[in-house]
């Protein structure tokens, strides 16, 4: 048990999301009293001397469902007023776009 106290974070789940330029990073840990949340990690290399630059957010659970429901909104306000393209990337020679239309369905069920 002592190992464990020492340990500052624990990780629990990770989920990589790689993006083109973008990698991001859903990382579920646990605090010392065993309670989950997420740190959402964007990383990019940086084009000058190729180092890889991090940004992280932490998500807490009491946050989560307002979390999801700001960036459902937000999400929305931009497929109605823009049109979003989304890139699927795929390992291939030439990448299939498929676009996005209003009927796609953003939603987190948490």
């Amino acid at each position: 048990m002592g190992d464990f106290d020492n340990r500052e974070r624990e990780e629990v789940y990770s989920k990589k999301v790689r993006a083109g330029k973008r990698t991001y990073f859903f990382d579920v840990k646990a605090t010392r009293s065993n309670d989950y949340y997420i740190t959402i990690t964007e990383s990019k290399k940086r084009l000058e001397d190729g180092v890889f630059i991090k940004h992280k957010i932490f998500l807490y659970k009491e946050d989560f469902e307002k979390f999801a429901e700001g960036l459902k909104e937000t999400v929305e306000y931009i497929k109605a007023n823009q049109e979003v393209v989304e890139k699927r990337y795929e390992f291939s020679e030439a990448p299939e776009v498929a676009k996005a239309t209003a009927d796609d369905d953003f939603s987190f069920d948490i």
